[in-house]
């Protein structure tokens, strides 16, 4: 994903940021997807708002932080968490002084839920702003823990079309849910976006009124509507006029992963995949994920009798669905993560 190094100065004088103390009743924003949805221009459409704090990273709070430091109850794990995080270049782009968070985060933070809102509440009052969003694609799969520790978070989730999804990712080559060569595949790849929107919508269900999904296709082809309708629900005017002036990261430079694709005049992230794969690369991917398209909302585009579910589909859909829980059961397992990467791909700087 885009990472934004830190915001330049043309930008922050075209935000009028609302001066003073957060305003009551204001609540955290979480933007989640699977990766390659579009959480990075959602997210920067956000910020362009005005009255957010910007922080130019992900922050991987619950995918790495809470899963390398779990048990923050103990004074000792307090310590450690805040010695590595002032060490590191979350911290050094954060544009705060250490003083501003330790005393809170030695005395009051008991959980890695917290310790976030401990960090951004601190650069709310830096940047003299009123609230804070949050942006980490894999926080998808960590929707219960942001609830329980941050009760008044709201949760909106960005599901884009899983051909497209796919695409982007065997393009983008920085993330790899399988321990096998063959999962950088189309068809693994959808079986990987499949598992993560499926999760993530489930968990928001029982989220209930706080959880938001929209389609990435919505905001990119009618903007203007999708923001007001989403302003709507986290209590934010998202003029789309505004977001434009501001421009933060993505919203005025598309972040692609076909290189050379985000300036060119005839830019359209929106259904690549209709020129890009073949009938049967389609009939193949179709047949493995063509029923969670079709809940999402997406027309399918091959005939029902060129994606015949045989043993072999059967097969590899429960192949593909084990090396993904499996991967992401040992990630939370302290003593066995390094065993996949535990670092990589979490929206770490």
């Amino acid at each position: 994903m885009q990472q934004i190094d830190r915001l330049p100065e043309s930008v922050a004088k075209k935000i009028a940021y609302t001066k003073g103390r957060a305003r009551p009743g204001v609540r955290p924003v979480f933007v989640v997807g699977c990766p390659r949805s579009g959480t990075t221009l959602l997210y920067h459409m956000i910020l362009s708002s005005g009255d957010f704090a910007v922080l130019p990273v992900e922050t991987g709070a619950f995918c790495f932080f809470g899963l390398k430091y779990p048990n923050l109850g103990s004074f000792r794990q307090r310590r450690r968490l805040l010695e590595f995080w002032l060490s590191s270049r979350w911290f050094a782009v954060s544009g705060l002084e250490p003083s501003s968070i330790q005393s809170r985060v030695l005395e009051e933070c008991r959980n890695i839920g917290d310790f976030l809102r401990i960090v951004m509440e601190a650069m709310c009052r830096q940047q003299g702003v009123g609230r804070w969003a949050e942006k980490s694609p894999a926080h998808a799969l960590y929707i219960p823990e942001i609830k329980r520790s941050i009760p008044d978070s709201l949760i909106v989730h960005i599901i884009r079309d899983g051909r497209d999804v796919a695409l982007s990712l065997a393009s983008y080559e920085r993330i790899s849910p399988f321990l096998w060569d063959g999962g950088q595949t189309l068809p693994a790849l959808g079986m990987y976006w499949k598992w993560m929107v499926r999760r993530a919508r489930m968990a928001g269900r029982q989220v209930g009124q706080d959880y938001y999904e929209l389609n990435y296709e919505n905001l990119v082809q009618n903007p203007s509507d999708t923001l007001a309708a989403l302003g709507r629900f986290i209590d934010q005017d998202l003029d789309y006029e505004r977001i434009l002036r501001a421009g933060i990261g993505s919203v005025s430079q598309p972040d692609s992963s076909f290189k050379g694709l985000s300036s060119s005049g005839d830019f359209n992230p929106v259904g690549r995949w209709k020129q890009k794969c073949s009938p049967q690369e389609l009939a193949k991917f179709e047949s493995l994920v063509g029923d969670c398209l079709e809940e999402f909302g997406y027309a399918l585009s091959t005939d029902s009798s060129d994606r015949r579910s045989g043993l072999l589909r059967v097969v590899t859909r429960a192949f593909c669905v084990s090396q993904i829980e499996s991967i992401h059961w040992l990630k939370g397992r302290p003593a066995l993560r390094h065993f996949v990467g535990i670092t990589r791909n979490q929206g770490r700087p």
